[in-house]
């Protein structure tokens, strides 16, 4: 989104808070907190933990990773408080955690520091990482470090890229987010197609994103959590991906 500009009179996104909300859900369902993706409570055959996690953000200078942080955060929260989850680095604010430029390198750097300064006697049983891109330098990391893939921590992401779905597809990472772009590309056109015929686009969300001027109203569209139970359904057969490109 454009900010600081009373020129921005559409928005059309996902729901980014929605996003975070999912990753954070997936990784306790990964861990065994969750039943389903359908919990809202420590409702899973480990549902009192405890559980070593870490957290991961994106850029501070990106106002969707705010979204993405907030959403998890209103999920995982209660249960770092019951000490179901258990932050050992004791790293859980945005600006600790944030990651400058969505940077791989950077997301391995801290999680090898991490895990030099936290776990040299503990194991890390889950990473919150809001996108691909860090997940596969936390993956990095973590190899380094000795984990396998039959120890590799529930390990998050986002955007479905393929060399994260061939990770998950590999048992590295657990879950990913995917956001089809292609109907995102179709609400725009038909926004802007209303606007050009002198009618109001379609919305359904008046309240959430405030460009620093005004609040703009949007169109969010609905992500989904992918894991290796139906990455097939919602990457392969809606075209998204070649069966090719996974090998």
């Amino acid at each position: 989104m454009i900010r600081k500009s009373a020129n921005v009179d559409y928005y059309a996104t996902f729901d980014n808070f929605k996003v975070g909300v999912q990753q954070a859900t997936s990784l306790l369902v990964g861990l065994g907190v969750f039943k389903s993706e359908a919990s809202t409570k420590a409702d899973g055959p480990k549902a009192k933990g405890p559980f070593n996690v870490e957290l991961f953000a994106g850029s501070p200078d990106d106002n969707n990773a705010t979204f993405f942080f907030n959403g998890a955060m209103s999920v995982l929260n209660p249960l770092i408080k019951s000490k179901v989850i258990v932050i050992k680095s004791g790293q859980t604010a945005f600006t600790k955690v944030a990651t400058l430029r969505w940077d791989g390198a950077v997301a391995q750097k801290r999680m090898e520091d991490i895990l030099v300064g936290s776990y040299s006697s503990a194991k890390v049983n889950g990473v919150l990482s809001p996108y691909d891109g860090l997940s596969r330098g936390i993956i990095a990391a973590l190899t380094d470090a000795g984990y396998t893939k039959k120890t590799m921590p529930i390990i998050t992401g986002q955007d479905a890229e393929v060399l994260s779905v061939k990770a998950m597809i590999a048992g590295e990472q657990y879950s990913t987010i995917f956001k089809d772009t292609r109907e995102l590309a179709k609400v725009a056109v038909s926004m802007a197609d209303a606007l050009l015929k002198g009618k109001k686009p379609t919305v359904n969300d008046t309240k959430t994103y405030n460009n620093g001027v005004k609040v703009v109203p949007s169109y969010l569209l609905t992500p989904y959590i992918v894991t290796t139970k139906n990455y097939k359904k919602l990457l392969i057969d809606s075209g998204y991906i070649k069966a090719a490109d996974l090998g």
